[in-house]
């Protein structure tokens, strides 16, 4: 019977039902079709990025930095504890292990909003909050919504649980710029995420429900004041811990014990490279890249956990004496002559070579080359002890044999071997042969001070900084062999200036890491230990770098102790008096032709360290170095000597470095050598043996008493001995020999450097009595082609 009326428009309960039917199937096949189609993509770069962590010495987080603009560090699953899990589940999707992925009703009230014009609701579980930072974007759109449910779904079902979590945690945002769980942990409460109590965890897990509104700290934004946030914070956090103990999460007897708010540290800057933390972390990086597999590319994308030696209180000490000292004398806005001063240092321990302070510069961002490392600038006299190093170790040649020999042939040096000490000396080399200079002319070394001391024993010629005697020795033992004690002390071969005579008066431009390490040697008692600055890199919690000691015995044990012995000297009653520090130190000061640099080098059994000191415009296009005359003073005429500013920087630095530390003393050394007498040296002529003398040797007339100036050497001349006629080699050889290595190209009588007989030049290491700019030495002093700056930014150590 048909319908009538309104009645035969009413579609029959057959018909809805089968329309039903119809539109379910429709549904379900779409949504099938929908999880065919849509694949898993590639996790985001965004999510992968990380930051780089740097330790210092004990620990301590010193800085996040690299790896892009994310403060990410990826932690396994394992290193998260379980109180933050738990936390984290039982506030965010307590059913997370037991659900889909997805939460049906959440999303359709977010979808809901959304279609009103409204706000956003997360509603989301904690797959799908993964699935949003992972895969898809934070931009809150229906498609996005939509998208992140089917992807969800598929996630879910085909990707484990733990992996999920893992992910969440991972990549979601804690507030103060953390990404993930361990860069949270080190922002608020400066600890290791594995290292979280139950009641941090908490805290952590209430920022998750919107971080810029729950830092106790304060937020962005009206509604995000410090008294509102910490009131949402504390309210948040004890109601998780609540909602632990509801979801079976937590015991509550666990639960009654935490009644104390989890106070986070103040907020720090996540990312800071400027001051001296710059400085740190490039060498740590250098480090890193030319000593393990990781290269530079893999270090840029981040991730990794580097620990250095680097002393946070040993740096603090630095940094703050060298300003203290800067800003007390050095006054660029009233005096020309104080612009464009620089300083540089290192603090290596002796024995293990770590490397626990540098002083870079006045800010990484601002100078922008590591003053610690490679530099250019020459060292001057604290070259010297390099000298009598290989004098003690290879020994003077003998005079009456070729250039090449071994130590049987060759007479071991005491440092009570006597040298003539006068001002213009004639250079000779080891046969005795006078050594002519480039122009063909008598080389005459100066003093600094043009000061004459007359015959002086090597001690005292160290004491005071005379250049003729070392100048000297280093022709009679070598000046290759004097290279071979440099290095084998530890500086570096690509920092080594050609081995022409004023090679052992420190034309040379080692590193301030490097001479120090080279000071650290002696302090071990010959003990050369290679400067590092990591002691392991380690990413998502696997050992990728450890650091291998490299420490071999380079001098015998008692060539640098008695080393050691004679700079004693130059501390306690030489040129480098101002740097006692009311223990036991040995060091020396050094300071450059032309007054271009100045240094003090020294140390203590626990620690060695080297403070330099030079003027160059780090912001010149054509950068070289400047004189330093008058800087700190108002005449504009003084020198500036190691025994100025490096020292007093390096005494109060070494003082507090090394408060609360046992005043160690060093080992007495042994009686070494012989009693050689050097060219002139010769108080009277004798029969027997002119090479050398033993220590029963009757003793030459007593080297002239001096006042001490703060110099290197002093100021004020004393009357000049007249020197002994010297004594003639026994057989000299047919033809010229050199001091130096049979294929070294600058060496030779057509290779040295100088100028006219006598004339100006000098300083403590002194120009070979050359004229105004000192040597022609490749990179010599004076000669402006050395690298200020360093060039290209910095060298490695």
């Amino acid at each position: 019977m048909g319908k009538r009326g309104f009645r035969r428009w009413v579609p029959s309960w057959k018909l809805v039902t089968g329309a039903c039917f119809v539109f379910l199937a429709l549904l379900v096949g779409a949504v099938g079709i929908a999880l065919m189609v849509v694949k898993v993509p590639t996790a985001q770069a965004a999510s992968k990025t990380q930051k780089n962590v740097y330790y210092w010495k004990d620990g301590k987080q010193m800085v996040v930095s690299g790896g892009g603009d994310l403060n990410r560090q990826i932690v396994p699953l394992s290193k998260i504890p379980k109180s933050m899990r738990n936390a984290v589940i039982a506030a965010e999707n307590a059913s997370f292990y037991d659900d889909a992925g997805v939460d049906p009703v959440g999303v359709a009230r977010a979808v809901v909003n959304m279609a009103k014009g409204g706000q956003t609701q997360s509603g989301s579980t904690i797959t799908q909050q993964f699935v949003k930072n992972t895969y898809l974007g934070q931009e809150q759109t229906l498609k996005r919504k939509v998208t992140e449910l089917f992807i969800s779904i598929k996630v879910g079902a085909t990707k484990d649980k733990d992996d999920i979590l893992e992910g969440y945690l991972n990549t979601a945002y804690y507030g103060r710029g953390a990404y993930g769980i361990q860069a949270a942990a080190r922002a608020f409460y400066d600890k290791d995420c594995e290292d979280l109590t139950t009641s941090e965890s908490a805290f952590l897990a209430a920022t998750l429900n919107g971080p810029n509104l729950y830092d106790p700290a304060g937020g962005t934004g009206l509604a995000a004041t410090k008294e509102k946030n910490r009131k949402r914070a504390e309210a948040r956090w004890s109601w998780t811990l609540d909602r632990e103990v509801k979801v079976d999460r937590l015991s509550g007897e666990e639960r009654n014990k935490i009644t104390k708010f989890p106070e986070p540290q103040k907020p720090k800057l996540a990312t800071n490279k400027g001051g001296q933390i710059g400085y740190l972390t490039d060498l740590a990086d250098r480090y890193i890249i030319n000593h393990s597999g990781i290269s530079k590319a893999e270090l840029d994308r981040g991730g990794y956990q580097i620990h250095t030696t680097f002393d946070r209180h040993k740096m603090k000490a630095l940094e703050k004496t060298v300003q203290k000292v800067s800003k007390e004398n050095i006054k660029p806005g009233q005096r020309p002559q104080d612009k464009h001063v620089q300083f540089g240092g290192a603090s290596v321990e002796p024995g293990t070579g770590k490397i626990v302070a540098v002083y870079g510069g006045k800010d990484a961002l601002e100078h922008y080359t590591n003053n610690a490392d490679d530099t250019g600038v020459q060292v001057g006299s604290t070259f010297k002890p390099f000298v009598l190093a290989a004098a003690m170790t290879d020994g003077k040649r003998n005079p009456a044999l070729g250039p090449d020999q071994d130590k049987s042939e060759r007479t071991l040096v005491s440092p009570k071997s006597i040298y003539d000490g006068d001002n213009k000396v004639t250079l000779r080399d080891y046969t005795g042969k006078v050594w002519l200079d480039k122009d063909n002319k008598e080389w005459h070394q100066r003093n600094d001070g043009d000061e004459s001391r007359g015959p002086i024993d090597l001690r005292t010629a160290m004491q005071f900084s005379v250049n003729t005697p070392f100048i000297q020795l280093g022709m009679d033992v070598g000046t290759d062999k004097v290279r071979d004690a440099a290095l084998a002390a530890g500086l570096s071969k690509e920092q080594l200036a050609s081995i022409t005579p004023t090679f052992s008066l420190g034309t040379s431009s080692p590193s301030a890491i490097r001479l120090a390490t080279s000071y650290a040697t002696f302090a071990a008692s010959g003990k050369q230990a290679e400067p590092y600055s990591v002691t392991k890199v380690e990413r998502d919690g696997a050992e990728e770098y450890a650091h291998k000691d490299e420490i071999e015995q380079a001098f015998d044990t008692n060539v640098a102790d008695n080393v050691t012995d004679v700079l004693k000297t130059v501390v306690e009653d030489g040129t480098g008096t101002s740097a006692q520090i009311g223990r036991e130190a040995a060091g020396k000061t050094g300071t450059t032709d032309d007054n271009k640099s100045a240094w003090f080098a020294g140390y203590t059994p626990q620690l060695s360290t080297a403070i330099g000191m030079w003027r160059v415009d780090d912001q010149a296009k054509n950068q070289k170095f400047l004189p330093m005359y008058g800087v700190g003073s108002d005449t504009g005429s003084e020198s500036i000597h190691g025994a100025s500013y490096p020292a007093k920087i390096w005494a109060g630095y070494m003082k507090e470095a090394l408060k609360g530390e046992k005043k160690l003393t060093f080992p007495e050394p042994s009686p070494i050598g012989d009693k050689i007498y050097g060219d002139g040296a010769r108080p009277t002529p004798t029969a027997g043996p002119t090479a050398s003398e033993t220590e029963a040797t009757t003793e030459p007339t007593p080297s002239k008493s001096v006042t001490q100036s703060p110099s290197d050497t002093p100021t004020t001349p004393t009357t000049p001995t007249t020197p002994t006629t010297p004594t003639t080699p026994t057989t000299p050889p047919t033809s010229p020999s050199t001091s130096c290595g049979p294929l070294d190209p600058d060496c030779g009588n057509t290779g040295g450097p100088g100028g006219d007989p006598g004339g100006p030049g000098g300083g403590d290491p002194g120009g070979p009595g050359g004229g105004p700019g000192g040597s022609s030495d490749p990179g010599g002093p004076g000669g402006d082609t050395g690298r200020p700056g360093g060039g290209d930014g910095g060298g490695w150590f």
